[in-house]
């Protein structure tokens, strides 16, 4: 089956994302734009995900949680999870490694945590754009021990793109796939940043506002539920595609 996916999805929980960002208007926009999966990825926080996927629920959208990790190198990596026991073991690992700052919302912006019907919950007092204290390779070999998959966001971006920070895409890095913007097209992010065949080359929106979601979509040819080992396999067997925004 056909599976129309934009898995990289922020929430007003990301101080950069507009307050329009709520589980429901998340929702509605994916159904109306023929989403079948959508992952919600804030930064460093999986808080909200739970949210999203109780607003989805009797919808055709299906939502995993995840998070986008900002790591020791200050790459941003796109962590993607089935279940909310395996995102929250994964928050504590990221909890222990985080600096304990406060949020500057005056300057960064507020960090909402709010519930399904997109109700105020609570402020996360902690400030959520800042590098944890956890490396690359360790991050995705972490990911990948509790079930997930982890992905290089926006690889071809200055901002916390992996080629901007580490200069090059280390070949010793246990990926199945990475993200490139849509400023880019996968042939020429191939042949620019020498990515090879057997890593697949996604496009997300990185949505931090509603009209941004779905503007980047990868579409996926799924044999069984849409789950993360189904994910693997299609990027394993080159079952996708990216069909632009």
């Amino acid at each position: 089956m056909k599976i129309r996916a934009d898995l990289h999805v922020h929430t007003v929980l990301s101080p950069c994302a507009e307050v329009d960002m709520i589980p429901p208007l998340i929702v509605e926009r994916a159904l109306d734009l023929g989403l079948d999966l959508i992952a919600i990825t804030d930064h460093n926080s999986s808080a909200n995900a739970a949210a999203v996927m109780e607003a989805a629920r009797g919808s055709s959208v299906k939502v995993l949680p995840g998070m986008e990790l900002l790591t020791r190198e200050e790459v941003h990596l796109v962590c993607l999870f089935d279940t909310m026991a395996q995102v929250c073991q994964w928050q504590a690992q990221v909890d222990q490694a985080m600096p304990d700052l406060p949020n500057r919302a005056e300057r960064l912006g507020e960090q909402f945590v709010v519930d399904a019907s997109g109700d105020f919950v609570r402020r996360e007092e902690r400030m959520l754009l800042v590098a944890a204290n956890i490396a690359l390779e360790n991050a995705i070999a972490s990911v990948k021990g509790l079930g997930g998959i982890a992905i290089p966001a926006h690889i071809d971006r200055p901002a916390n793109g992996l080629i901007a920070m580490l200069g090059f895409l280390p070949l010793s890095l246990q990926i199945d796939a990475v993200e490139i913007s849509k400023n880019i097209s996968a042939d020429a992010a191939r042949k620019k940043y020498t990515i090879p065949d057997n890593i697949a080359v996604i496009q997300s929106s990185d949505a931090h506002w509603l009209d941004a979601l779905g503007s980047a979509v990868t579409e996926f040819e799924f044999r069984d539920s849409r789950s993360i080992v189904e994910l693997l396999a299609a990027l394993r067997e080159k079952r996708y595609q990216i069909i632009g925004n």
